[in-house]
């Protein structure tokens, strides 16, 4: 019988648990969706413990369809961002997750931008100064909750993104690590050595002792120790950041491949092999993973912090639909959207803008307009973000990609992956699996636990479903661009 593999998907909105076999076939999967907080305008907060009974749930159904003794190894792939707080050793949450699309920091980063340290920053880990990323998340923690800045001060304060938090829950406190993909999502780790930053620690106020050990993406993290319906001692070897689990899933191991995600946010990676590429364009650079042999490849990345959730707006906020999946048919009601557009910055612009303050925009509106077009208008918002992202990267490069890979729950959409294509004219595949970034943590944790013996022999899991070719016109392209870039300026107000 060959190995099974636990793959852990912890994402914004819900948590998948997924149980493989060496030969990538699916054995059983679960799907649990959590609660969104969102305390103030602007802020996003996790329960931790709820999370976690997402995974007990998730686990309490697989061991009733598969014996979780055979299970060889796991893989854990998650929200980035996102920043956990919990008591060393119990792994008691001591307050509720700051989420990635938090903004709530929003003027300490543009109070950096003002003294000049946008650049230093930028230079030492990657990213820019902006809420989305961990660090002034902790350093707001520090400084206004009174549990977490007591726990510091006792020296029983444990801090990580979410698959720190799992590796602790999955082994009851005994390990506190993270890989080099999530740590350099933080703000606090340098690129180059892989290790977290004397000068960024100090700029943001973090003692290193709160902080996970950084690890290679691949290998050994922990072993399981007391876990409801899941045996102990399986150990956990593989761990890495949602997006670049997906780049992993849909097999991008080649230096100049690219991948397009759609879940809450959409994300766009293109693999650099062990090239730190700057970006003039304002992409970020960041770790895709690092091997079992400490090799570490490197990605440039775009991100649009609403995709999915845009949609879910479109059903919780506005009542529209009833389900996501409905966007689709509603949308197909109409042939354009007649002038509406939306901008879906609800949680401010990502990338290339990076403008915290901007607001979503509907415009456009007649006595003519319907539902579908504002549908539509949504879908069009949605890959409109993701061409700005594109072109940028094509300018980093210097040349244009020949197509993008495609997966997330939205990539099933095909009206918005036909809009996608159009919109960027280029080719879009999808494979067969969308789920690519569970299937990124089976790759984790088989690499890690010497199931494969190298990247480079993952390639063949990748199988085609459909191809999107471009149908639109060079002009109308042109015009609907146009007309997305006056609504851009609009939302920045």
């Amino acid at each position: 019988m060959s190995a099974l593999i636990l793959s852990i998907d912890q994402g914004t909105t819900g948590t998948k648990v997924l149980v493989m076999d060496s030969s990538l076939c699916k054995v059983a999967e679960h799907y649990e969706a959590f609660e969104q907080h969102f305390p103030e305008p602007g802020r996003v907060e996790h329960e931790c413990g709820q999370i976690w009974e997402t995974i007990e749930k998730g686990l309490e159904f697989l061991a009733k369809q598969v014996d979780l003794k055979q299970v060889a190894a796991i893989g854990i792939t998650n929200q980035r961002e996102t920043l956990c707080f919990w008591e060393k050793g119990t792994v008691r949450p001591l307050r509720r997750a700051i989420v990635w699309q938090d903004r709530r920091t929003a003027d300490r980063c543009e109070e950096l931008k003002r003294a000049g340290r946008e650049a230093g920053v930028c230079a030492k880990t990657g990213l820019l100064l902006d809420p989305y990323f961990s660090g002034t998340k902790l350093e707001w923690a520090l400084k206004n909750d009174a549990t977490v800045a007591a726990a510091d001060r006792a020296g029983t304060l444990a801090v990580g993104t979410i698959d720190s938090f799992l590796l602790a829950k999955l082994t009851s406190g005994d390990a506190h690590a993270t890989d080099t993909s999530n740590a350099s999502r933080t703000l606090l780790m340098d690129l180059s050595t892989l290790q977290w930053d004397p000068a960024m620690l100090a700029l943001f106020g973090v003692n290193q002792r709160i902080l996970p050990e950084i690890k290679p993406s691949f290998g050994a993290f922990g072993k399981t120790r007391g876990v409801r319906h899941l045996p102990d001692g399986i150990p956990v070897t593989g761990m890495i950041g949602d997006q670049q689990s997906a780049l992993l899933g849909q097999a991008a191991t080649k230096k100049g491949m690219a991948k397009c995600t759609y879940g809450t946010g959409a994300f766009l990676l293109m693999n650099t092999g062990s090239e730190i590429r700057r970006s003039k364009a304002r992409l970020l650079t960041t770790v895709a993973w690092t091997d079992s042999a400490g090799a570490t490849t490197y990605a440039l990345e775009g991100s649009a912090f609403m995709a999915g959730a845009t949609v879910q707006w479109l059903r919780d906020g506005l009542r529209m639909i009833s389900s996501s999946a409905e966007i689709e048919a509603l949308a197909r009601e109409v042939e354009s959207t007649d002038g509406v557009m939306l901008v879906p910055a609800f949680t401010g612009l990502g990338a290339p803008y990076w403008d915290p303050s901007a607001r979503a925009v509907i415009s456009g509106l007649t006595r003519g307009s319907t539902r579908a077009h504002i549908a539509r208008a949504a879908l069009e918002g949605i890959a409109l973000q993701n061409v700005d992202i594109l072109q940028a990267m094509e300018r980093d490069l210097g040349s244009a990609i020949e197509g993008l890979c495609v997966d997330g729950g939205a990539s099933t959409n095909d009206l918005l992956m036909q809009i996608q294509a159009d919109l960027l004219g280029r080719t879009l595949r999808r494979p067969v699996f969308t789920g690519t970034t569970a299937l990124g943590a089976v790759f984790a944790a088989g690499l890690g636990a010497g199931i494969w013996n190298a990247v480079s022999g993952i390639g063949d899991a990748w199988k085609l479903d459909r191809e999107f070719q471009p149908a639109m016109s060079e002009s109308a392209r042109g015009s609907k661009l146009a007309e997305w870039k006056r609504a851009v300026e609009r939302a920045r107000g």
